[in-house]
């Protein structure tokens, strides 16, 4: 089962987000890859809740970013076995990222019946 949800934002502006949402709701920055140089990812606490922010350069200045949920769990591929029954679909298999975590992506049944596919869709 999952042990966390957290919604991250893909952006072409990741340092207009980050000031955007430090100023409107206090948000505070708990992490941050790599840690030196230009962020690629910002992790945020805000009141008992976290947000992620993706810097994605193939996104448009000024167009809205995607939103995508990061979903922990103990063994994804595990769970990459259960998704396609249950209507999903396996996006892009698991890759072991040089921060630690094991990555896959899937879209939720909600995608499946809906053309075209944006290349970016994870």
């Amino acid at each position: 089962m999952a042990n966390s949800i957290q919604p991250v934002i893909m952006t072409a502006d990741l340092n207009r987000l980050l000031a955007f949402y430090t100023e409107l709701l206090g948000a505070t920055q708990t992490s941050r890859v790599p840690e030196d140089g230009p962020a690629f990812y910002v992790g945020l606490r805000v009141g008992d809740s976290e947000l992620g922010l993706v810097a994605d350069a193939e996104g448009a200045a000024g167009a809205a970013g995607r939103i995508l949920l990061s979903i922990v769990v103990e063994d994804v591929d595990s769970l990459l076995a259960r998704v396609k029954a249950l209507g999903g679909s396996v996006r892009g298999q698991p890759n072991n990222m040089p921060w630690g975590q094991r990555v896959a992506h899937i879209a939720d049944p909600r995608w499946q019946h809906r053309q075209p596919h944006p290349a970016s869709l994870k």
